[in-house]
């Protein structure tokens, strides 16, 4: 699995990620539920390994991480942390969509749709755009 250059995963946050599926939060299953279903052909992770972070879940085809937030990230210096988990993912590609427990549960469905469509990929460019980067469709 691809990392950024320096930031190998370790035993430690392998061994923390296996304990977190094992402990998921409500929202975070009933999420998982729809999120494994593939949508729009997208496959994700959970409690997936990014050194030195475990996300919540990930997309690695669309570098897409989604966090989902309960009441505890908005105390302490949860804050901070959470700032700081963001800028080194987004430093290193990912696309990071922060998501509150709450919208989780109260229209799961609805979250799975919206987080798959930020990772699907437009079929076309529109016209009059610039032309594709190389290496890009």
């Amino acid at each position: 699995m691809p990392q950024a250059p320096g930031h190998e995963i370790s035993g430690p946050v392998v061994k923390r990620a296996r304990e977190l599926r094992k402990a998921m939060s409500l929202p975070e299953v009933q999420l998982w539920r729809q999120l494994r279903l593939r949508p729009n052909g997208l496959k994700f992770r959970r409690q997936h390994p990014i050194a030195p972070y475990v996300v919540d879940f990930c997309c690695m085809s669309a570098r897409l991480v989604v966090e989902i937030d309960g009441f505890a990230h908005n105390t302490g210096n949860r804050p901070a942390r959470d700032t700081a988990r963001t800028r080194f993912l987004e430093n290193n590609g990912y696309t990071v969509i922060r998501i509150s427990a709450a919208q989780v549960l109260a229209d799961t469905v609805g979250t799975a749709e919206a987080i798959a469509g930020c990772g699907a990929k437009p079929l076309h460019r529109p016209a009059g755009g610039p032309p594709p980067r190389a290496g890009e469709d």
